[in-house]
């Protein structure tokens, strides 16, 4: 096993990262004098890497069997840890878990166990129903994000993964806000805690609050005009409802705006592809629930729009986490009915926009989105998807934006004006040697 300053060297290598952060090392350390830890720090703040490092520092590579879980409250936290662990290059093998994914698949990669499992609680707790975990051998357990999976009515499951795990020996809870209890459930005693949050997640020196007054209940025309004034930006609208949040994406399609819409009740693929068209610019509009106020590292969001103002303070604050992050500045605008007020927690009175009359529509994206039906389990990775774009599809390095590859199916960002002549081309042709979809996604 590599010796704890080559993990670090190596993993900054192969990570592009000049050094680790503060609160990387405080937890690096802190891991060394305890074996319980509560780790407080914003999203995007580097907590993956935070937890991973003492945790793969920690594996035993004689050991062929499981050593660590680590239990995510939603599927996209789950492939964001999975990324950056593979993208660390320890050597060990790592299996994601969690719902929306075919099970048998899972089942098959868990038979020479994995290092580590990263997965979602129900997902879990169904593995190690059916026996697939070999559960007395894990020794570290990390609780990423563990206050929203208590928020998402996980409890029930995290007891029972708790319970599952008889030689736990290390415990690891992280959580994008101080206001944070722990389950007793989870036994800990005198947990050592580290918090490097404080009480708004985004930085209130770059973050700007406005406001926009609609003069109408349905505040739909209102919020077109708001766009077209921000213009292409990286905008995310939050509704309170998923109803609302398809009703709403579909009126901005029809006056013209290019939007995507994501809720925990879309089926995988399509929350993917929504996912994939905001992170490469094929879309700077999202519409979405609270879903997406924690868990998902998007960079360069520029505005935060609240087209429904949340039910509490701590939603506020996690919904505006998503913007003004690291070195980055953010506005975020609330969007008040006739009957509505700002809220008390907002102070002092926000600024408000006026709305200029005329509304142009902004450009669309120069980015579209192309699905391909073959991913990882097809032995394809961006490099081939770069190659046969530019060889097959006459495509410059600069003509292609971010590509992600999932298990089944990729998603890569190409120039829209590009796309219809690109299409034609590689029609016909073979992706490592198989015949494979490749279109517009949806």
């Amino acid at each position: 096993m590599q010796s704890k300053t080559d993990l670090i060297t190596n993993t900054l290598a192969n990570l592009n990262i000049d050094a680790l952060n503060e609160m990387q090392q405080a937890t690096l350390a802190a891991t060394k004098e305890h074996n319980d830890i509560i780790l407080l720090s914003a999203t995007g703040s580097g907590k993956t890497l935070a937890f991973l490092l003492p945790t793969v520092d920690a594996l035993d590579k004689d050991n062929k069997k499981t050593q660590a879980l680590i239990v995510v409250p939603s599927r996209e936290l789950a492939q964001q840890i999975e990324t950056v662990f593979r993208q660390m290059g320890t050597g060990f093998k790592i299996t994601n878990c969690y719902g929306g994914h075919k099970r048998e698949i899972e089942e098959n990669n868990l038979v020479q166990p994995p290092a580590i499992i990263v997965g979602t609680p129900g997902r879990l707790c169904d593995h190690l129903r059916r026996g697939n975990i070999t559960a007395d051998s894990i020794t570290h357990l990390v609780l990423d994000e563990f206050d929203k999976s208590l928020e998402l009515g996980f409890e029930e499951e995290m007891a029972f993964i708790i319970e599952s795990l008889p030689n736990v020996t290390h415990h690891m809870l992280t959580s994008a806000t101080q206001a944070v209890e722990i389950p007793e459930f989870l036994g800990l005693k005198e947990p050592h805690r580290l918090s490097f949050v404080t009480d708004e997640e985004a930085d209130p020196t770059k973050l700007a609050i406005k406001m926009v007054l609609s003069p109408d209940r349905d505040k739909v025309d209102t919020l077109f005009r708001l766009i077209c004034y921000l213009g292409n930006r990286s905008t995310i609208i939050f509704c309170n409802h998923r109803e609302s949040v398809e009703r709403t994406s579909q009126l901005l399609s029809e006056k013209g705006i290019t939007n995507e819409f994501y809720h925990g009740a879309m089926e995988q693929r399509e929350r993917d592809s929504a996912l994939a068209k905001f992170r490469n610019g094929s879309v700077n509009v999202l519409v979405t629930t609270d879903i997406a106020a924690r868990g998902l590292d998007i960079p360069n969001i520029r505005y935060i729009i609240h087209y429904h103002l949340p039910f509490t303070e701590d939603s506020f604050t996690h919904r505006n986490g998503r913007t003004a992050r690291m070195d980055a500045s953010g506005t975020v605008i609330l969007l008040l009915s006739p009957d509505e007020k700002v809220p008390d927690y907002v102070s002092p009175a926000p600024e408000e926009i006026e709305l200029p009359e005329e509304a142009v529509i902004p450009e669309k994206p120069k980015w579209t989105t192309l699905f391909i039906s073959a991913g990882k389990k097809d032995k394809v990775n961006k490099v081939d998807i770069v190659g046969f774009l530019s060889n097959k599809g006459e495509l410059k390095k600069e003509d292609i934006g971010l590509i992600d590859v999932k298990d089944f199916f990729s998603f890569v960002a190409i120039r829209r004006s590009k796309a219809s002549y690109t299409l034609h081309l590689v029609k016909e042709h073979k992706l490592k040697n198989k015949k494979v979809k490749i279109e517009v996604a949806k």
